[in-house]
């Protein structure tokens, strides 16, 4: 079993998706967890899978207390927390972070000693779904973890919820509450925003339509499959930070309208290359594999037959030939029993990638 920075024992309120794989990641370290959720049910499937044992009536004296709740419940929370557990570090788990730094100093039950003990923080972790039934113990790893500490945190609590990220096998961060929710606005919640509206406009499409659906609809709208409980919240407790984001994409969008408007008109064409090209220059930009910097990698699309084995065959096959995937995304032919694999690679292994896949009988699309 793999050593912890953190001796425990470590509470965990609130057995949603975070909290729970907060329970699972610390399990496998051997730190002792236990969990709370106002919720028997989730906090029952939490202790059944593995995330530590269920808080009834002991009397612990928690080292580390993480809240795993929604924001709008998160500052009550945490100033619970620190009132139960006077020696014990409070992290939060949240979203977002402003708006609970600023309900915490609020509390009027907390003195500077108590607020000293706390630590906003943010695992830049998820999924689709949520609750404890889609936990997972490496849903951290190698995944971005903000640390948010306020000017009165001491410096032991800081090293505390840092300590929690590293045994987690996250990514460190550090930045300011206000830089935490400027960020997060721009490259978590405008994307959700985005992608739901672009999903709401499929509920009166035709069935027709939607039969010829591609990757770039789902790729697009994956992530409005999202807890829309949650997401009401994230998106009211970081408004400050979103509506200006949202204000320059009402202006693209607004320039976009006003030149289909009339697409053959003066310098219609040019605008529309210029919105095209600012798109690819902002996509450039994302962060690639394990942070490194951007970079363009060569596809092969390789055909395969729907049926159990395909896909385990074809990694196989390129293993064995030394060449590393960088990427991969799988496709399905509508109406035929097709999938297609496109494999992303270093340019300079493209032509011996195709060469090997051809040799041992694949079709390789080009």
């Amino acid at each position: 079993m793999l050593s912890s920075h953190l001796a425990g024992p470590v509470l965990v309120i609130g057995t949603g998706l975070l909290g729970t794989s907060v329970g699972l990641g610390l399990r496998a370290k051997g730190v002792h967890v236990y969990l709370s959720d106002i919720s028997p049910t989730a906090a029952g499937v939490a202790q059944d899978i593995g995330a530590g044992t269920l808080l009834e009536h002991q009397q612990i004296a928690p080292e580390l207390v993480v809240i795993g709740a929604p924001p709008d419940v998160t500052a009550a929370l945490v100033g619970d927390a620190l009132l139960a557990y006077p020696n014990a570090t409070v992290v939060d788990i949240a979203s977002v972070k402003g708006s609970i730094l600023a309900g915490v100093l609020a509390d009027e039950r907390l003195g500077q000693s108590d607020t000293s003990r706390y630590v906003g923080t943010h695992p830049m972790a998820g999924r689709e779904k949520s609750g404890p039934a889609a936990a997972r113990g490496e849903l951290f790893t190698s995944m971005p973890w903000v640390i948010c500490a306020h000017e009165g945190a001491e410096a032991s609590r800081v090293k505390a919820a840092e300590s929690l990220a590293i045994d987690l096998g996250a990514t460190m961060h550090r930045m300011s509450v206000t830089e935490h929710d400027e960020s997060v606005a721009l490259i978590s919640h405008f994307p959700q925003a985005a992608s739901s509206m672009i999903a709401s406009r499929l509920l009166n499409a035709e069935g027709h339509q939607l039969a010829l659906a591609g990757n770039g609809l789902r790729d697009t709208t994956r992530i409005a499959a999202s807890d829309e409980k949650l997401w009401i919240q994230i998106f009211s407790h970081n408004a400050a930070a979103l509506v200006p984001i949202l204000t320059g994409m009402k202006d693209d969008l607004d320039r976009l309208i006003n030149t289909l408007q009339n697409p053959q008109g003066p310098g219609a064409l040019l605008d529309l290359s210029q919105l095209m090209t600012e798109g690819n220059a902002g996509k450039a930009r994302i962060p690639g594999k394990h942070g490194a910097p951007p970079q363009a990698f060569a596809l092969v699309t390789v055909l395969i037959d729907d049926r159990p084995g395909q896909i385990a065959q074809l990694l196989t096959e390129i293993g064995d030939a030394q060449i590393n995937i960088e990427d991969l995304r799988m496709e399905h032919s509508a109406g035929h029993q097709v999938g297609m694999v496109d494999v992303s690679v270093v340019p300079g292994r493209r032509d011996e990638l195709i060469d090997v896949l051809t040799k041992n009988g694949w079709k390789v699309a080009q």
